[in-house]
């Protein structure tokens, strides 16, 4: 088994790029690293057509791209598909780049100026759902998590005449904290003694309590009811 293989097999993978030689330059290092390569795409429509149809696992997704841009492409299918796990690899390491592309549903962000090592373990913890960013961007995230949660928001099903939001049980409560605190999904498996897929589960069923759709929305419900605390 190759050091991308996981309990279902090769983690199946799509390149969005708009220039040809580093699309397939990109591909042909995933591929030749274990990876299941599963679609490539150079423009904005074309990528959200052939994800529909390849369903990768995970889609390396650069944001300047023609027809549409990638956060576009990000929102659309990761609304599709919320399993979805999108790793954005750019040469912009703007700050306002880096968050719309978390806030389109990205799971982490990459610079393009990253070594092929960095891509290659970028994919793998992207895959499992672990929040991947080149360094000095993470903290800019959480900054953004808290200063969005400082905003009003109106609470899932407010006002609407739906009842509150169901109960979580305890455990699931212990991960969000952990989620909202900016722990990785690793480190929260290793902190509760719990497997890395037990952590997805409950993130998950979380998601699905509560009606949100990403990770961006789970941390600024924790933030918002002081969960992120000690």
């Amino acid at each position: 088994m190759s050091a991308a293989d996981g309990p279902a097999g090769p983690i199946r993978v799509m390149v969005v790029d708009d220039h040809p030689m580093w699309r397939d330059a990109v591909a042909r290092d995933l591929a030749e690293s274990g990876f299941e390569v599963v679609a490539t795409a150079g423009d904005g429509e074309q990528a959200v057509r052939r994800a529909k149809a390849a369903a990768p696992d995970v889609l390396v997704l650069d944001l300047n791209l023609p027809v549409k841009p990638g956060v576009q492409v990000c929102k659309e299918l990761v609304a599709a598909n919320p399993a979805l796990r999108v790793l954005v690899l750019s040469a912009s390491g703007e700050h306002a780049d880096v968050l719309e592309a978390v806030k389109s549903g990205a799971t982490g962000y990459l610079l393009k100026s990253a070594s092929t090592g960095e891509l290659l373990e970028a994919v793998r913890r992207t895959a499992v759902g672990d929040p991947v960013f080149t360094p000095g961007l993470a903290g800019l995230v959480l900054g953004e998590y808290r200063r969005l949660a400082a905003e009003p928001a109106p609470a899932p099903g407010a006002g609407d005449g739906e009842p509150k939001a169901p109960r979580l049980t305890e455990r699931e409560t212990e991960v969000l904290r952990l989620v909202a605190k900016g722990l990785s999904y690793k480190q929260i498996a290793e902190r509760l003694v719990i497997s890395h897929r037990t952590v997805q589960n409950h993130v998950q069923n979380t998601l699905g309590k509560l009606q949100l759709h990403n990770r961006v929305e789970l941390v600024r419900y924790a933030i918002e009811r002081g969960l992120d605390g000690e």
